[in-house]
């Protein structure tokens, strides 16, 4: 099924290198960017599916494809019994679409190559691109083609996903400029979500460097760990305080916002009025926990608790509530929030049972992997964002990516 390292990559192997490059290249400096690759693994898929020659599936493939089919499903389901019309079966559709996909790049896998390249320019991109608006144009937010809260974090999940790339990098024959070109990726990406003033991003930094520990730890000295351990400090110290990256004036008004609701009930701010949903949406949730709502009647809902003085009304401007966790429970009930936990926790549980193999460039999309449903609960807890096309695309696509190309690569004669 795959050639061997000393034969020519076919071009079937050259046309998944191409979409996946693209997939991670134009995904946040184009409008929409993240859909031309995403099409393209989708086009091999279907032919595949035409030609009915299907890789060979284990149980945890299995797995993984009815989690990802049952979840579409039942969000298509609720979509229609709310009567959203063909509009709100478009996201969740998404992860139904990618299952061929996924088949595509474990039957044709890209080069690896071309995959962290991808992720690298694409970071490179989003960051010299926020760098621009904020210190050049001067906007207080950058935010590029999508909603500044998307935009920031889809940059940070690129830059972390390079750092997963170190691995495969220290394995090639020129590891130092690779090495440099994914580190700068890393650097660029996360930039770009500190410019864009996106805090949700920053929450669950520390949960993507015990990732990256876990899968890299071993490798490292007591003493290299020491000296990477001070350059974080140092580098975070820099970060917060440099005015330039607005980083201290966002998290002062943070702190500002949650005293004014703790003491004032002040629900009119950024952090205060996300509490106020949540206040909302929990009593919404004590009233129909199996079923919820639906996302016309959680509307509906938080309107009656605001006629009724129980929130703010100032909440029910927002059509979710600003937490995926919360929002799921909400309008999906338990039932929701289960499929929701299983999207995010078997994947990743399936990525971290590679993190033990001695070859690194199989390690390196495992951490990827588990990297990649980690910074999605992290993004979750203050944003709900498989509500937003760039959200849905970005995980469901990537998520075949990366499990497609692990299965490939786990087999000897995968193209190294």
């Amino acid at each position: 099924m795959n050639p061997s390292p000393a034969v020519k990559m076919p071009a079937t192997h050259r046309y998944t290198s191409l979409a996946v490059f693209l997939l991670g290249a134009l995904t946040l400096v184009v409008p929409s960017g993240y859909s031309l690759g995403a099409a393209l693994l989708l086009g091999g898929g279907i032919l595949l599916l035409c030609r009915w020659q299907l890789p060979s599936l284990t149980n945890n493939d299995k797995l993984l494809l009815i989690v990802m089919a049952v979840f579409s499903l039942v969000w298509m389901l609720r979509a229609w019994m709310d009567g959203q019309g063909l509009s709100g079966l478009d996201k969740p559709s998404r992860f139904l679409l990618a299952i061929p996909a996924l088949l595509w790049v474990m039957t044709h896998p890209p080069r690896l190559g071309w995959m962290w390249a991808g992720l690298a320019c694409g970071a490179i991109g989003s960051g010299s691109w926020a760098a621009w608006q904020k210190l050049v144009e001067g906007v207080s937010r950058a935010e590029g083609f999508t909603f500044v809260i998307q935009f920031g974090n889809l940059s940070m999940l690129m830059g972390v996903l390079c750092l997963a790339g170190l691995g495969w990098s220290l394995q090639q024959t020129n590891h130092r400029r690779w090495t440099g070109f994914l580190l700068f990726g890393a650097l660029m990406g996360i930039l770009g979500s500190l410019f864009s003033g996106s805090r949700g991003g920053w929450v669950g930094f520390p949960f993507i460097l015990l990732v990256l520990y876990k899968g890299y730890g071993g490798f490292l000295s007591v003493r290299l760990k020491v000296v990477i351990g001070a350059l974080i400090l140092v580098a975070a110290s820099a970060v917060y305080a440099l005015p330039q990256t607005g980083v201290k004036a966002r998290v002062s008004h943070a702190i500002e916002d949650v005293q004014g609701y703790v003491l004032e009930g002040d629900s009119h701010s950024s952090v205060g009025a996300r509490f106020e949903m949540w206040r909302g949406a929990g009593q919404l949730i004590i009233e129909k926990p199996l079923i919820g709502w639906g996302d016309n009647g959680y509307e509906r809902g938080l309107k009656a608790l605001a006629e009724q003085g129980n929130v703010d009304s100032y909440v029910t401007r927002y059509g979710h509530a600003h937490n995926e966790f919360i929002d799921t429970f909400a309008k999906c009930g338990v039932i929701g929030l289960i499929l929701l936990l299983a999207l995010y926790l078997v994947p990743m549980r399936l990525f971290a049972k590679r993190f033990s193999d001695p070859n690194l460039q199989v390690r390196s999309i495992a951490v990827a992997g588990v990297l990649l449903p980690v910074a999605y609960m992290d993004f979750g807890l203050s944003q709900v964002f498989m509500a937003h096309n760039s959200g849905v695309m970005v995980f469901a696509f990537w998520l075949a990516t990366l499990y497609g190309a692990l299965r490939a690569y786990e087999s000897a004669g995968a193209p190294r």
